[in-house]
């Protein structure tokens, strides 16, 4: 069997990797699948491990869980990574564990970014997994539903690992400064203020936490041999220091997903919050600014136009002035789509007209409507009875039809009872009217 103390703490290490845990009593956080009889926990307690995925942002300890969940079951700890792993390791891999079987020795077998291997790649762990020659354990950061393999899904339990909330990174700090024998032999000192500065940098992530507190003590290092973790040495190590985005991946789409239905919610704070929270982990305001586009068509549409009018003009300021200038116009117009009124109805009518044509048959433009810029074509009807609009009472030919007539009395779209679209609907209300009551209504 692996011993999970093999592993201890070397000179020269990383201060991450010389904290890393060796009971699950030092391990912080996810204590909604370790707590008190919860799921992983009553699994391990009980000795019936299973094969499973962790999921979860960088640095919440995806590979110290597997781990210790190899040192509790008493099971091999084997590690491969995707990143330089193909089919001949899997292979390698699960023909050692089977060697171990027969030995009576079981195995875990830790993949780390799982995600990163090809479905045949993936497909290689199926028979494996399937008769039980290791316990499978992929790590992940990006969604399995979209990143693995239906089939290896089926066989493996999925588990969500969070991110670590400030308390429990505050915990962290203050273990590594109290128990790390060369913090601790650095005499380092760090107020409980800038503790809390460090947790709040790290933005859930115990291991970006460990990394910034390493690096605020080699700054902070005097030839007293005293190190003061100061205000100034706070600010000098977190400029450049920017929260989790993880560009591409869940987090990233989970924010701009939450700025989005911000708007929609009609939040001005919280809109705002979320963009904010976007440029500070990195996005480019000109991705933002052009899904700022998108909501004015998808959330405000007819009931107030100008809102899209804003959020172009917001964009086109952000490409002339850059960063940081031209965020103020974006969140300008963020403000503006969440205070405006809302409606769907551009957005619902075009996708049910949408849907309409891919599932009908392509009528044929009514004769009426049709060009006629030949005299053959005016010899066959085009543009025959046609009405001009200008030409009518209110510039409106009332019981003139414009859809095939297969499709006469269709309607797409319903404005509804706010903005500017509330005038909307009772104009187009009015000249139903119109049409029901005209002796010149077109049936044909």
């Amino acid at each position: 069997m692996s011993d999970l103390f093999a592993d201890a703490p070397t000179p020269g290490q990383p201060l991450a990797a010389r904290l890393r845990p060796m009971h699950l009593d030092a391990y912080i956080g996810q204590t909604h699948l370790l707590g008190e009889g919860k799921p992983l926990k009553r699994a391990l307690e009980q000795d019936q491990l299973y094969s499973m995925i962790l999921w979860g942002p960088p640095g919440v300890g995806k590979t110290t869980l597997a781990r210790l969940m190899a040192h509790y079951t008493r099971a091999h700890f084997e590690t491969l990574s995707a990143v330089s792993s193909g089919v001949k390791e899997i292979r390698q891999a699960a023909e050692q564990a089977q060697q171990r079987r027969h030995q009576g020795s079981r195995t875990l077998l830790f993949v780390d970014e799982v995600h990163r291997f090809n479905k045949a790649q993936q497909d290689a762990f199926l028979p494996w997994i399937e008769e039980g020659v290791f316990i499978f354990v992929g790590a992940t950061t990006e969604n399995p539903s979209f990143e693995l393999n239906n089939a290896l899904l089926s066989r493996a339990r999925v588990h969500v690992l969070k991110a670590l909330t400030q308390d429990e990174l505050r915990h962290v700090i203050d273990r590594a400064l109290d128990d790390d024998p060369d913090l601790v032999a650095a005499a380092v000192e760090a107020s409980g203020d800038a503790r809390n500065m460090l947790a709040q940098a790290a933005d859930g992530d115990a291991r970006r936490a460990l990394n910034l507190l390493e690096i605020s003590v080699d700054m902070a290092r005097s030839g007293t041999g005293a190190s003061v973790i100061d205000q100034s040495v706070l600010e000098e190590v977190l400029s450049e220091s920017t929260r989790r985005l993880d560009r591409g991946g869940d987090l990233f789409y989970d924010q701009i997903s939450a700025l989005h239905k911000s708007v929609r919610g009609s939040a001005p704070d919280a809109a705002l919050y979320w963009f904010c929270r976007m440029l500070d982990g990195g996005a480019d305001p000109l991705y933002i600014a052009r899904r700022v586009v998108r909501m004015a068509s998808e959330e405000i549409g007819n009931a107030d136009p100008r809102a899209l009018t804003l959020a172009l003009n917001a964009w086109d300021v952000q490409e002339r002035l850059g960063s940081p200038e031209g965020e103020l116009t974006v969140a300008q117009a963020i403000l503006y789509l969440a205070c405006a009124p809302k409606s769907n109805a551009a957005y619902t009518a075009y996708n049910q007209a949408k849907a309409h044509v891919a599932s009908t048959a392509g009528f044929e433009v009514p004769v009426h409507l049709r060009n006629a810029p030949t005299k053959l074509m005016t010899s066959l009807g085009h543009g025959e009875e046609y009405r001009y609009a200008h030409d009518e009472p209110d510039a409106y030919a009332a019981g003139e039809r414009y859809l095939p007539p297969e499709l006469y009395g269709t309607r797409y779209y319903q404005p509804v009872d706010r903005g500017l679209e509330k005038r909307i609907r009772d104009k187009l209300a009015w000249l139903e009217t119109l049409d029901n009551q005209s002796p010149r209504q077109r049936t044909s």
